[in-house]
């Protein structure tokens, strides 16, 4: 077996061949928006960067593809001023009443102390804080009084004990929406704003996915994302998933509806340009402890020195 092999990954896609076993690993939790801590630091990263790079509103409306286990970066986006956030999903992983309402209690807390960000994280966007690392010149007190109106914050309480009967209202404040792979299920240009963390490695339709981009964002709006290139311990190496050929990626993917799709930095790049998005934000993580470029399989044969070294990319693009 190849030293980029691990064992794990091929018994798990080789248990998804049996119906049980696979409806239990395909319905386990994503991890990350189970805290309202991580939820409250990714939402106020992309929101200075976006700020940084010339965004100067409040989206009135957010959407997120691929909230996971909570919709508390949305959540976060409303406490900041968003009039309606839009979760968009394909699994219904974040549909918790108890979870959400525990994430948003607790996002009330942050945003009422004006915490500063927890830890230092990648990229790094404490030259655009205050000195206790906070945004206060985007989230001023006379602005937050306003997002956190009792009155408010009751109202968005009660549509989050009652997600399922507001899915389908235009209007509401929160929509969940499980599963967003059609894109007629947002109107057109309706989005002011749409992120995604750690998703767009997973997505395998990524040409429909920036088209849906396209569809939902409005002239003027920006598309925020992080994506995470590395193989998710899928091999020994950070990169290793592109070293493996299509026969034992199939294996290991077995019959999940998602696993990685094994695109490159430039793929997502291109593809923004196509859809008719200005980049305006690009950061790239690199890392050169992995599989050469030469030692790829046929899915990174193709890849530029850059896109092989690169794990993680930040960036965001106007339409």
């Amino acid at each position: 077996m190849p030293i980029n092999t691990r064992l794990k990954p091929i018994i798990a896609g080789l248990l998804t061949l049996a119906p049980p076993l696979h409806r239990f690993i395909h319905r386990r939790g994503t991890g990350g928006t189970n805290s309202a801590e991580y939820c409250y630091e990714v939402w106020m990263k992309h929101l200075v960067m976006l700020w940084g790079n010339g965004m100067r509103a409040i989206p009135q409306c957010f959407a997120e593809l691929g909230p996971g286990d909570s919709l508390g970066i949305g959540f976060a986006a409303l406490l900041s001023g968003a009039k309606q956030c839009i979760a968009l999903d394909v699994e219904k992983y974040g549909n918790s009443a108890e979870v959400n309402l525990a994430i948003f209690d607790q996002l009330v807390t942050l945003f009422k102390t004006r915490a500063g960000r927890h830890q230092k994280g990648w990229p790094d966007y404490d030259h655009l804080l205050d000195a206790t690392f906070f945004p206060a010149h985007i989230l001023t007190p006379e602005h937050l009084a306003i997002c956190l109106a009792p009155e408010r914050i009751a109202k968005l309480r009660e549509v989050i004990s009652n997600l399922d009967s507001y899915a389908n209202d235009p209007e509401a404040p929160i929509r969940y929406m499980v599963p967003w792979t059609d894109p007629s299920i947002l109107a057109p240009g309706m989005v002011d704003v749409l992120m995604s963390q750690s998703v767009l490695e997973h997505v395998e339709d990524l040409e429909t996915t920036y088209q849906a981009f396209r569809a939902w964002v409005k002239p003027g709006g920006y598309i925020t994302h992080q994506v995470d290139f590395s193989s998710h311990s899928i091999a020994s190496y950070w990169n290793g998933h592109w070293g493996y050929s299509e026969l034992m990626w199939k294996i290991i993917k077995g019959k999940r509806n998602y696993l990685l799709n094994r695109k490159p930095a430039s793929t997502h790049i291109e593809l923004a340009k196509e859809n008719g998005f200005n980049i305006i934000c690009q950061m790239q993580f690199k890392r050169t402890d992995g599989l050469r470029r030469e030692q790829l399989a046929k899915v990174g044969a193709g890849f530029s020195e850059e896109d092989a070294t690169t794990s993680s990319m930040f960036f965001q693009a106007q339409l």
